[in-house]
């Protein structure tokens, strides 16, 4: 049985539990929402217990008793975003997740979620107050905040302006640049176009996010020597020092022509395929590097004897499919799998920049269903490359750029499908409402008849269609982002710096500092005979008990003399 198969399987048998369930016992109707009668089909027998919970919070609170600070140089620093991962959508994506392994699905957690500290960045744009995903990638990769829908530049920019792009003053260079002029590694991984605007914040200046290929910029801007995104990635520094780079939007890379080489199309007007240019930028270098455009030519230099040096795979013409939705396209958890093999190799260290960027795109189609899936895709990742890491000298830190509409509301019983409709109350137009909805967005609330839409009517929403859109209140060709703060969450070393409240563009400065990178220089960085010396480190304990023998040893030898 296919994963797909699986989900609607074990979805289908939640609904219809819950429409039995709803048969079997009768629930008044409340006089008022507060007055709502639970109905949980099943509560475990021990949370009955009020021993339960104290033991509970006496095993968290000694767990947090036995944290230790880790004031290590980070060799190593992996940067985990969610697009798009709201607070609500974790939530509701670890209800998803137990569910979908027949759990009550509240009291799951996601891999990330179990990371020792947290914290909470504002993410509003320098002229926005919700942002879009250019300006918070400015912010957490540059520790620049910027203006809407521009990349890699101050807020001197101007929006669309070739001028605001070409000016050298308004430049800023990102984590990925730091880590490379300290001589470590550096990739990124995505499921959107590696030129989006997510990824595009590792190596791009942009003064129009949307400037991708040759094709999306203006005439008047090319002319004045305006690159796109896709350009400055393979000819232009830092990008092409990526020793790593992996997502979708192949055509932004190749030229608009159609032949047996390029089966599909590209965007590129200016007849550049810039996938050549990569292989000619490696040869003159003389490095080893491979090109991959499916899983399986991925899997086959993972399992290669020996890696390439540089490693770039383009698995999709657009963005990559969904996760349900895949064929022949290897997973998030795949490709951060080879990426950090892949750069482990650098004695001095690394720094990823992974994206699990599809969050965002099913939310914007009110695609809830799907959004929760790649939320749990993302954590599956998350998850690998701590099992891959340790966390005496890797740092990983997991956030999300912006928030979203999307709620969990109602009040559903606990255990209630978290895709279904709220089991123990109608609207006050006696029609059911489902428990996830959207601020905004396609997908239809009111029907042409003027009342709301009973979803239980709909075959598309009973099957739990991937391609279901989620009722939004105001409508709109597609859902907006929310000017929410995103948590976020640390693992390794320095990672109690990450806890409070605190502008997004502080948390690359953080992870800088943590790694010894981009001028974030401190005790814990400089070098000391035998390496880098940290105060809690055991080859520092070490280090110190070696000296105290061969101090006793030459004195016994002096007494002898």
């Amino acid at each position: 049985m296919s994963r797909v198969a699986r989900q609607v399987s074990v979805i289908a048998a939640l609904a219809f539990t819950s429409l039995v369930h709803a048969e079997d016992v009768a629930t008044p109707k409340p006089k008022k929402v507060l007055d709502t009668i639970m109905n949980p089909a099943y509560i475990p027998g021990e949370e009955k217990h009020a021993s339960y919970w104290r033991t509970s919070v006496a095993a968290t609170i000694q767990e947090k008793l036995n944290q230790k600070l880790n004031t290590n140089k980070a060799k190593n620093g992996i940067f985990f975003i969610g697009d798009g991962m709201s607070l609500a959508t974790i939530m509701a994506a670890r209800t998803f997740a137990g569910q979908l392994e027949r759990e009550v699905g509240e009291d799951n957690t996601l891999s990330f979620e179990k990371f020792p500290v947290s914290g909470l960045a504002r993410t509003y744009c320098l002229d926005a107050q919700v942002p879009d995903s250019a300006c918070t990638a400015t912010s957490y990769l540059t520790r620049v905040k910027t203006k809407y829908g521009t990349i890699g530049l101050d807020g001197n920019v101007t929006r669309g302006a070739c001028s605001s792009q070409l000016h050298q003053g308004n430049l800023v260079s990102s984590i990925g640049q730091w880590a490379l002029d300290a001589g470590l590694d550096a990739g990124l991984v995505t499921t959107t176009r590696v030129t989006h605007a997510s990824p595009a914040g590792m190596y791009a200046h942009s003064s129009e996010r949307n400037w991708e290929a040759d094709s999306d910029v203006p005439q008047e801007c090319l002319d004045l020597g305006c690159k796109d995104i896709a350009y400055q990635l393979v000819k232009e520094k830092p990008g092409n020092m990526y020793k790593v780079i992996m997502g979708g939007g192949r055509r932004e890379f190749t030229p608009n022509i159609t032949n047996a080489q390029f089966k599909s199309g590209g965007k590129r007007l200016d007849n550049l395929d810039l996938t050549e240019a990569w292989h000619a930028d490696k040869m003159e270098k003389n490095a080893t590097h491979q090109y991959v455009t499916d899983r399986n030519e991925l899997m086959k230099v993972f399992n290669a004897e020996e890696l390439p040096e540089y490693l770039l795979g383009l698995f999709n013409d657009d963005h990559m499919a969904y996760h349900l939705q895949a064929r022949d396209q290897p997973t998030l958890e795949e490709m951060v799998e080879v990426a950090i093999k892949m750069l482990s190799r650098n004695p001095k260290g690394y720094f990823l920049f992974v994206e699990g960027g599809r969050i965002d795109h099913a939310h914007h189609d009110s695609l809830a269903h799907l959004a929760l899936d790649e939320t749990v895709e993302y954590a599956k990742a998350v998850e690998k490359a701590k099992s891959l890491t340790s966390r005496e000298d890797t740092l990983i830190v997991v956030s999300s750029d912006h928030a979203h509409t999307m709620t969990v509301a109602g009040y559903p019983s606990r255990g209630n499908d978290i895709l279904g409709t709220v089991d123990t109350a109608l609207g006050s137009d006696d029609i059911p409402y489902t428990t996830i909805s959207y601020a905004n967005g396609k997908g239809q609330s009111v029907g042409a008849d003027g009342k709301r839409i009973d979803v239980t009517k709909s075959q598309s929403f009973l099957t739990r269609s991937l391609d279901y859109e989620y009722p939004g209140m105001v409508p709109m060709d597609s859902e907006t982002h929310g000017g929410g703060d995103v948590a976020v969450y640390a693992l390794g070393p320095w990672q109690h710096l990450f806890t409070a409240s605190y502008e997004q563009n502080v948390v690359p400065h953080l992870i800088a500092y943590a790694m010894c990178i981009g001028n974030e220089k401190d005790e814990h960085c400089k070098p000391k005979s035998g390496g880098f010396w940290s105060p809690n480190s055991s080859s520092n304990k070490a280090s110190s008990f070696s000296f105290i023998c061969v101090a006793v040893i030459v004195s016994y030898l002096r007494r002898l003399l």
